[in-house]
This record gives C-alpha cells, structure tokens and sequence, in this order.
C-alpha cells in the first residue's frame, strides 16, 4: 500500500533521526575509547570513522524502528477505538498529573549516589501509572466539577448579556438575574407557537420553565391577528391572547415583555427580528413556523419546535402490532385507504378502500418520519 504524503514526510523524520542519535551516540563513544585500541590512527581520524559508522547503522536500524512504531501506533489505534473521547482526556490529565507529583518527589533521589537515578525513573512509572488509572476510574466525579464550574460560567454570562441589553435598550427590569429554578436560558417565543396553544399545555406539565421573551412586536401582531375582520384569524388571534395570558399565571415562567422594535433590532420583518434578538440575548426561539426555523438555524440560533416535540412524543408502533381505526378515504393510492390514530398520526391500510367507513383491525407493517410528522403503514388482519 502506497504510503501517504505525512506518512512519508513522518518516515523520513524518524530516519533522520535515528541517523543523529546514532551519530552523537558514535561521538561520545569515541570519547571514551583508549587510545591504545587505535594507536596508528590519529584522534580525529578515529571519531570521525566512529560517528560515520554509528551513522550507517541508524540508517539501517531506521526502517526497523519506524516499522515497529507503525505496528505500535496501530495497536494502540485498536485498544482505543471503543473508548470514548472523555476518557482518554481524562486519562491524560492523571498521567500528566502523576508524572508532575513524581518529577517533584524524584527531586531529592537524584543526590543518592548510584541508585538515585532509577528510584527516579521508577517514581516516574508508578506515579504517572497510578495517577492515569486513579482519574480513569473517577472520570464521572472530574466531569461532574468540570459540568458545575461551566454551568456556573455560563450563568455569569448570561448575567453579563442580560445587563448589556438592558443598558442599550433602556430597560431595566427585563432581564435581571433570576434565582432558583427560573435561572437558565431565555427562550424568545414567536407569533405561531402562540396561536397554536400546544406551548401552554407543554409548560403546564412543567417541562418548559424559565424566562419566556414575549418581544412588543410581536404582542402586536398577535393583536392585530385577533383585531383582524375574518372570523378565523380573529378567533385565533384571541387564542393566542388567552394563551399568553395563561401563561403568566404559571409560577414555573417568568414572562418578560421587552419594549423593543423592528428599528431597533435593525430588521424589517418579525421573524428576522427574533433571530436577532435571540441572538443577542444568547437564547432560543420557540416557534411552529418552518421558514422561521430554518432562518434561525442558518444564523447558528436554537430552536424549540414544538412541532418537533409533539412528532417526538408520538407512541412508537412496532411493525407487527396491532391497532384499531376508522378509514375514512381512499390513500394516494387507488387500492388504500386512509385513517387516523387517536394522536392525529395518518395510517395508510393496504387494500383499505373497501372499507371506508368501517372500524377495521389492522396490523402495523412499516413507519415513515416525514417533516410534516409520522406516517404508518399497514394491512388489515385477516
């Protein structure tokens, strides 16, 4: 197999060398050769003959060291390939910490004549060996204080941002830091995920706690979507009022109404507007709306789809299950008919179209997860 351009570059790296070490190796031992072994040579002849020879064999040795660190390095690959990241860095910072206690205590060894030197050496291995296996063993403890002191950072900047934007728009009770439970990520919610209502039953299970921003500009739409002159859009309009209104008497949200507006934030449209708010503030959208979500993801911003929740929350049916529905109408296929589960997910019975208006059992086949949700398949039991 043709080797690679770095590991040729590296192959080259280790011939030199080993052709260096064994030329100074050559060197010191013409320092300490006698004279008498070579006497019709002068000095200088002799260690140059040395060091060039010492040189030859590193050449030589070279291919065999570097294949040996070839077989090393892909062993070590192999013991390594099942453990996970944490757990080699966590290993390294016991070794690296073993081998700092040993170079400490090490310090006096090296006066004792003779045997000084490899008490050292030995501390070297123990220490740097106790403390790789001592911090492997208690990983989950180091990454526990490690998990603590980032989630204490991160509640000072969001300290820090939350001052700042109060400083540049005006408004000092907006975001103030919030104890207890209620101190994590500011979540900014859209005019869609209002309307829809799903939010106020997700946050009254309690699953959604916090600061919910309810920016002014899009109080105001949702005003005027409830202001509006066709009954459907008015009705869902005052939904979405009741539903902000419900959601303020939940003691687990903090809802926070920021006077800030499309100039400020320097964007035309709504959607823009809450990406770069959520943006500033470092928190997430919630939303329904596809456009919005993937305007926010583009800006690298989260989101909570609730969309998303609602497909994830759906039971999972296993092929070979058995469930009872009413079809009622022809699939996209002329030989289907088409159902619904009590949880809104479409069921597409194979040879359905017999039985449009019936309750019929059918036997789950296959599922299918789309963007717009969960599609099942399945035949009717015999």
């Amino acid at each position: 197999m043709p080797e690679s351009g770095l590991s040729s570059i590296m192959r080259r790296l280790v011939q030199a060398v080993m052709v260096l070490i064994c030329a100074v190796a050559g060197y010191q031992i013409s320092k300490i050769i006698p004279a008498s072994w070579m006497p019709s040579a002068s000095p200088w002849i002799t260690t140059a003959f040395i060091v060039i020879f010492s040189a030859f064999v590193g050449f030589i040795l070279a291919p065999l060291f570097w294949f040996a660190l070839k077989k090393f390095g892909l062993l070590v690959e192999v013991k390594l390939q099942n453990t996970s990241f944490s757990d080699i860095i966590v290993s390294l910072i016991g070794l690296i910490l073993g081998l700092l206690l040993a170079a400490l205590i090490s310090i006096p060894f090296f006066k004792i004549p003779g045997i000084g030197n490899y008490i050292a050496v030995l501390l070297y291995v123990v220490l740097g060996y106790l403390g790789l296996r001592f911090f492997s063993k208690r990983k989950n403890d180091l990454w526990n204080a490690l998990t603590s002191l980032g989630g204490l950072r991160q509640r000072r900047q969001q300290k820090h941002i939350s001052k700042n934007y109060s400083s540049e728009y005006g408004n000092n009770d907006v975001y103030t830091e919030i104890q207890g439970p209620m101190s994590s990520i500011p979540k900014v919610i859209d005019t869609s995920a209002i309307i829809d209502g799903r939010i106020l039953d997700v946050a009254s299970t309690g699953f959604l706690e916090g600061t919910i921003v309810l920016p002014r500009f899009v109080l105001t739409e949702l005003q005027a979507v409830a202001d509006s002159t066709d009954p459907l859009r008015r009705t869902r309009g005052r939904r979405g009022l009741t539903v902000v209104t419900e959601l303020q008497k939940l003691k687990t949200l903090a809802i926070e109404i920021p006077e800030t507006t499309l100039k400020d934030l320097g964007r035309d449209k709504v959607d823009e507007a809450l990406v770069v708010l959520a943006r500033r503030i470092g928190g997430k959208v919630i939303t329904t709306d596809y456009n919005l979500n993937q305007i926010a993801q583009i800006e690298g911003v989260s989101v909570l789809n609730v969309n998303d929740l609602a497909n994830s929350l759906k039971p999972m049916l296993l092929p070979g299950e058995n469930v009872e529905i009413d079809v009622i109408r022809i699939g996209k296929e002329p030989h289907q008919g088409v159902g619904y589960l009590d949880d809104g997910t479409m069921l597409v019975v194979e040879d359905g179209y017999k039985y449009i208006g019936e309750h019929v059992k059918v036997t789950v086949t296959s599922m299918l997860q789309t963007s717009a949700g969960r599609m099942v398949f399945g035949r009717l039991r015999s």
